[in-house]
């Protein structure tokens, strides 16, 4: 196997392909085999455990994480009216992932197929992102014209048309790899530490830099990259919103390690607790990547880049209600492992699993009450309350932990020390292990593996990842939400409330 050169190659020339000929890649997507086809034979390059990996498609720690994304088609096949939506923009239904937010009951909706996506899966599906950024790249476009004269908003909804017509998976690349946080994109020693135009032609842009830990990158078909953070004067190179194939020359993906990801390729599946489904997260290198004109949606136009963040914010701290889902899994884990252990009937059971619903169902609530308060921005489209799309996020960042140990609670230790799947398959040692580790006597034993496995998987294994550290760090870590809702407070408003009721005058007495 080819092993990771010690440098990126440089300096390459790439094709200018134009926007047309990129399309013509592509090929309509109805079902979900037909996206699973669709990411065969790309030519993409991959690195995992210092590996070149020849087909990503087949390979066993990858192939949970695409079978996330095409449960995304298959959900809008058996349920259209959750998962797909009527587009204004092709006359006619488009999957919920690719539709442009025209209210908030699309917000609502949008939430109630990020639930049941988690219920399907039990993990990160990985489309949640880009959806987001579709809708921020509606109305940042609009307005960056209206301050500038582009022709941003224009190619956006060109984009759009081929997206949704070809039902393409549209991968978010914000964050950047950032390098000394107290310096500027601009002052960084290394100008690739965030991902900036390298040169320009008169057909498009190259970029350069990285996208880092970039969530579903691999199982994209096109990749959007924007700033990361708010821009000055001397940071206009790295004001850049681009729209990337996959598959374009000059992109390498290094893959993410996952807890436990190597039970992957064991044999048989009870010990990976979810065998069919994963997560994925992958650092994406861009080697001077050629963008034509028609695919470049900001550039320059520093002064919108912290517009940008701070409305994908919006949109995608309210996306977390997503963990809702794989909330519903972890309850219903608890309580068959409960019930598989004669234990079903006790209070202190009943008590937990209320108060692991409790938790669950407010972060419901606080994303639910964001899309209905969404406000409608200039360009037409809807967004988010802001204040309770970040107190959804703040649960988030707590809730799933809680959820998480009264699980382990009632799972029991032997969760973490069941013996392998093979042990229990010996000939010496299976009979042992099966006659020791009965539960009711009209439970199979398989069940409590199964499900143990399942609590072990989501708590500490592979998909912890999604439900756990993602839940703490995915769409900014806890202080930022504490940040923005230290701005949108309105302490001094609240606090006239206050001083109206106690009957204190401010202007007559000066008091603070």
């Amino acid at each position: 196997m080819e092993h990771i050169p010690d440098r990126i190659d440089t300096g390459v020339q790439r094709r200018e392909e134009s926007a047309a000929e990129r399309w013509a890649r592509f090929a309509p997507i109805t079902t979900g085999d037909e996206y699973v086809a669709s990411l065969r034979n790309r030519g993409v390059t991959v690195y995992l455990f210092g590996e070149l990996v020849a087909e990503p498609v087949d390979h066993p720690i990858i192939r949970p994480s695409i079978n996330a994304l095409k449960r995304t088609y298959d959900l809008a096949v058996e349920d259209p009216d959750l998962a797909t939506a009527h587009s204004l923009l092709i006359d006619a239904p488009v999957n919920r992932f690719l539709h442009i937010v025209g209210s908030p009951h699309d917000l609502v909706m949008k939430n109630r197929m990020q639930r049941r996506m988690g219920q399907l899966t039990g993990t990160c599906f990985q489309r949640c992102a880009g959806l987001d950024t579709i809708s921020v790249l509606h109305s940042i476009t609009y307005d960056i014209d209206q301050a500038h004269g582009t022709s941003y908003h224009q190619r956006y909804l060109d984009f759009m048309k081929e997206a949704q017509r070809n039902n393409i998976i549209l991968g978010a690349g914000m964050t950047d790899p950032k390098g000394d946080r107290s310096k500027r994109p601009s002052e960084q020693a290394d100008p690739d530490l965030f991902l900036h135009v390298s040169r320009r032609t008169e057909k498009g842009i190259y970029v350069r830099g990285a996208k880092a830990h970039m969530t579903g990158g691999l199982n994209s078909h096109w990749i959007a990259v924007m700033p990361t953070m708010n821009m000055g004067e001397k940071d206009r190179d790295y004001a850049v919103v681009g729209l990337v194939p996959g598959d374009a020359e000059g992109i390498t993906y290094i893959y993410g390690r996952q807890s436990c990801d190597t039970r992957a390729m064991e044999a048989g599946d009870i010990d990976k607790g979810n065998a069919q489904y994963g997560g994925q997260e992958v650092l994406v290198v861009f080697d001077d990547v050629f963008i034509p004109h028609a695919h470049v949606l900001m550039d320059g136009e520093y002064g919108f880049a912290q517009e940008m963040v701070a409305r994908f914010t919006a949109y995608h701290r309210a996306s977390y209600v997503c963990k809702t889902g794989l909330g519903d899994v972890m309850v219903g884990a608890a309580a068959a492992i409960a019930d598989y252990n004669g234990a079903d009937a006790a209070s202190h059971v009943k008590d937990k699993l209320v108060e692991m619903t409790h938790l669950n169902e407010t972060i419901f609530s606080s994303a639910i009450a964001s899309s209905h308060e969404a406000r409608q921005l200039p360009s037409g489209i809807f967004m988010n309350d802001a204040m309770l799309a970040n107190v959804c996020k703040h649960n988030v960042t707590r809730f799933p932990y809680e959820i998480s140990r009264l699980a382990q609670d009632l799972a029991g230790g032997l969760m973490v020390t069941l013996p392998s799947e093979q042990d229990f398959d010996h000939d010496v040692a299976g009979p042992i292990l099966k006659k020791y580790f009965q539960g009711r006597a009209n439970v199979p034993i398989e069940f409590r593996q199964r499900m143990l496995r399942l609590v072990e998987n989501m708590t500490l294994g592979r998909n912890a990842v999604g439900y756990l550290t993602e839940s703490l760090h995915g769409a900014g870590s806890p202080q930022a939400q504490r940040i923005q809702i230290l701005r949108g407070m309105e302490v001094e408003r609240k606090k006239g409330y206050a001083r109206d009721l106690a009957g204190i005058r401010q202007q007559e007495h000066g008091a603070a």
